[in-house]
C-alpha cells in the first residue's frame, strides 16, 4: 500500500509505484509480456485495484487520516483493505460493540471502527465456514473452498446494520473478491461500470466515463442501502443489504463538491445561476452600463454562465420590447443603442494558488486566504460601477472577508454584490464533509448577532437549556433545537447581517450578499435532496443530535466538532 499526505501525493504515489515496474523491466525485460510472472513478480500489477483521494473531514491531514486502511491477517480471506467517502455519526457506540465483543481498537476513529466491525464479521463468516470444511478437506482444499463460498453481502449486512452516517465504502478481501456499499440514504455519491472485462466502481461518473471511455448512459448509481459485489470469479452483483430510507442524496455535492463536469451536475449548476438572475438584477436596478459580472472561484464559473444566460434572457425580451415601443418612431442609432445592451463580464478576480481555502487545513486556512488572490485593473469606473461576483457557496466568510472583498475594493467601485449560487449554510455536517462546527459558520454568526441586538439572549439560553436535556437521549426523536434560532429573521435579514460581517472595517465600497433560496437548489437539483445544511432537516436519527451538540458546544466556547 503506498499512502502520502502532501500536497504532491499523486506524484509521489505514481512515482513510486512506475519507478518499481521500470526497475523490474531493466532487470527481467523479457519476461513483461508474461501475466502470471507480472502477478507473481511485480507489484501493482493485480486484477483488484484499490485507491482514494480523500482530503481530511476533521480538518487535518496527516498519513494516519489517508485511505486506503489495511487489517492484515494471514490468512488469505481475512485481510481487508478499506477505503471511503464516509462519517459514522454513532461512532461511540460502533466503538462500544467492538469493546463488548472483547475487542480493543487502537484508534477510536470512524475509520478504524468500521475496519474493525467489517473485519469482525468478516472472521466470523470465514470461522464459520472453516468449521464447515475442515472435517472433509485438507487446509489448502479449505482455503480455496472459503474463497469461493464466502458471503460477501452477508458480511456487509451484519457488520452495516448499526451503521448511520453517509458512506460510499469500498473494499478488497485478500482473496481477491471486492465491494462497494452505500448508505440507506444515498446520502454519498457512488457509480458503476462493468462488461466482460472490467468492473470499476468510483464517487463521480466523469472519471470512469474518462479513464475507460464509457457513454453516460452506461453507468450506473449504486442503490442506496446495496452493495455492488464483485467475486474474484468475474460475478457481479448488486446484493441488498439493508432496507432504503428517504432518498437524501447531498445537495454540496451537486454545488460544489463534486467535478463539474458531469452531465447532470453540469446542467444543474448552470440552472443555480440562472435561478438567481431575478435576484440580481433587482440588486443593481436592471441598470447594466454601470455592472460588472464576475466569478471567483474557478468552480463557480458554471453557476456564472448560468446567471449570465439568465441575463441575456432577460435582456432579449427587453430588447423586443424596446423595440416594439419605438414603433415607427426609430433610426438606426436607436436600434443600435438597444441592440447593444448586454452584460459587462469580466475576469475580475484570479486565484493564483491552485487550492481550494474551504477544504484546507484548519490552522493553514485564516493565513492562505489572504494571498491567493489578485484583480485585473483597468475595468472598473472608480466610485461608479457595480461588481458583482458570484461564489459558488459562502460558508465561513472567511476567504470573503480577508481576501476578496478586500482585493476587490482596490479597484474602486461604487458597490461589491456577492452572489452565492448556494443557500445560507446555518448547521454543521456529520456525513462526510469538513463542516462540523456550527460557530465558524457565517449565518451563523449573523443570525447570533441578530438575537443580542433585539435583546433576545433568553432565547439563547432556551436553546442551550434543551439541547442539553437531550443531549443523551438515543430514541431517535430528538428535535433540531436550533432551528428556533433562524426562526426569529427572515433570509433577507441574515444576509443583510452577513454583509455587514464580512465588511471590514477599511472597505471604502458598499458590500451586499445575496444567497440562493432554498426552494431554488430543489429546482437546480431535483434528485438531491440533501439539504440539512441550509434547513437542519437531517437524514438520519443523530444527525439533530449533532446540530444541538454543535450548538452546545458554542454555548460553552469549546472549538471542537460535535461528534465523536
Amino acid at each position: 500500500i503506498l499512502k502520502s499526505p502532501n500536497p504532491n501525493a499523486i506524484k509521489e504515489v505514481f512515482d513510486d509505484i512506475f519507478s518499481h515496474i521500470k526497475k523490474k523491466q531493466r532487470e527481467h525485460p523479457d519476461n513483461f509480456d508474461q501475466t502470471l510472472w507480472l502477478k507473481q513478480h511485480v507489484k501493482y500489477t493485480g486484477e483488484v485495484l484499490l485507491g482514494h483521494l480523500r482530503y481530511g473531514t476533521h480538518g487535518r491531514n496527516n498519513m494516519f487520516s489517508v485511505h486506503p486502511f489495511i487489517r492484515e491477517n494471514n490468512w488469505m480471506t481475512r485481510n481487508l483493505v478499506l477505503a471511503g467517502n464516509f462519517n459514522m455519526v454513532n461512532n461511540t457506540e460502533l466503538f462500544k460493540q467492538l469493546i463488548a465483543l472483547g475487542q480493543h481498537p487502537k484508534e477510536r476513529t470512524d475509520t478504524v471502527t468500521v475496519l474493525e466491525k467489517i473485519g469482525h464479521f468478516l472472521d466470523t463468516e470465514v470461522q464459520e465456514l472453516f468449521d464447515r470444511y475442515h472435517d472433509f478437506h485438507d487446509n489448502k482444499t479449505v482455503s480455496d473452498l472459503i474463497a469461493t463460498d464466502l458471503d460477501v453481502a452477508k458480511i456487509l449486512s451484519r457488520s452495516g446494520k448499526d451503521f448511520e452516517g453517509g458512506y460510499t465504502i469500498m473494499g478488497v478481501i485478500g482473496h481477491g473478491d471486492a465491494f462497494v456499499m452505500r448508505d440507506p440514504n444515498g446520502i454519498r455519491p457512488a457509480y458503476y461500470f462493468h462488461n466482460d472485462e472490467i468492473a470499476v466502481a468510483a464517487s463521480e461518473r466523469p472519471a470512469i466515463m474518462t479513464v475507460f471511455d464509457v457513454p453516460f448512459e452506461n453507468i450506473k448509481e449504486v442503490t442506496p442501502g446495496c452493495a455492488l459485489v464483485i467475486k474474484r470469479n468475474g460475478k457481479i452483483k448488486e446484493e441488498y443489504l439493508q432496507k432504503a430510507g428517504e432518498k437524501k442524496s447531498c445537495s454540496f455535492e451537486r454545488i460544489y463538491f463534486s467535478r463539474g463536469n458531469d452531465k447532470e451536475i453540469y446542467e444543474e449548476r448552470k440552472m443555480l445561476g440562472r435561478l438567481l438572475t431575478e435576484k440580481v438584477l433587482e440588486a443593481v436596478h436592471y441598470d447594466f452600463d454601470t455592472t460588472i459580472f464576475s466569478f471567483i472561484p474557478n468552480t463557480a464559473e458554471i453557476a456564472f454562465n448560468g446567471l449570465i444566460k439568465g441575463i441575456e434572457e432577460y435582456l432579449d425580451l427587453y430588447k423586443i420590447a424596446a423595440i416594439k415601443n419605438k414603433g415607427s418612431d426609430w433610426n438606426e442609432n436607436v436600434l443600435k443603442e438597444i441592440l447593444n445592451k448586454k452584460p459587462r463580464v469580466e475576469k475580475l478576480a484570479i486565484k493564483d494558488v491552485k487550492m481550494r481555502t474551504f477544504i484546507t487545513n484548519d490552522a493553514d486556512r485564516t493565513e492562505l486566504v489572504s494571498h491567493v488572490y489578485d484583480v485585473t485593473y483597468g475595468q472598473v469606473k472608480n466610485h461608479v460601477d457595480t461588481i458583482v461576483v458570484l461564489d459558488d457557496s459562502i460558508v465561513r466568510g472567511t476567504t470573503l472577508k480577508e481576501s476578496i472583498i478586500a482585493i476587490l475594493d482596490r479597484l474602486h467601485p461604487k458597490k461589491i454584490i456577492i452572489v452565492s449560487s448556494a443557500p445560507q449554510i446555518r448547521y454543521p455536517d456529520c456525513y462526510g464533509i469538513d463542516m462540523s462546527k456550527m460557530s465558524d459558520f457565517v449565518a451563523f454568526k449573523a443570525a447570533i448577532d441578530l438575537t443580542l441586538e433585539r435583546g433576545n439572549n433568553q432565547l439563547l439560553q432556551e436553546i442551550y437549556q434543551d439541547c442539553k436535556k437531550f443531549q443523551h437521549d438515543n430514541s431517535g426523536k430528538v428535535c433540531n433545537f436550533v432551528k428556533q434560532l433562524y426562526e426569529q429573521f427572515t433570509d433577507e435579514e441574515i444576509s443583510k447581517k452577513v454583509s455587514e460581517i464580512v465588511k471590514a472595517k477599511q472597505i471604502e465600497a458598499e458590500v451586499e450578499i445575496i444567497y440562493q433560496t432554498v426552494e431554488n437548489l430543489h429546482k437546480a437539483c431535483p434528485e438531491n435532496k440533501g439539504d440539512w445544511y441550509f434547513t437542519g432537516d437531517y437524514p438520519t436519527p443523530n444527525g439533530n443530535r449533532v446540530a444541538n451538540k454543535a450548538f452546545m458546544n458554542f454555548m460553552d466556547g469549546k472549538d471542537v466538532r460535535a461528534y465523536d
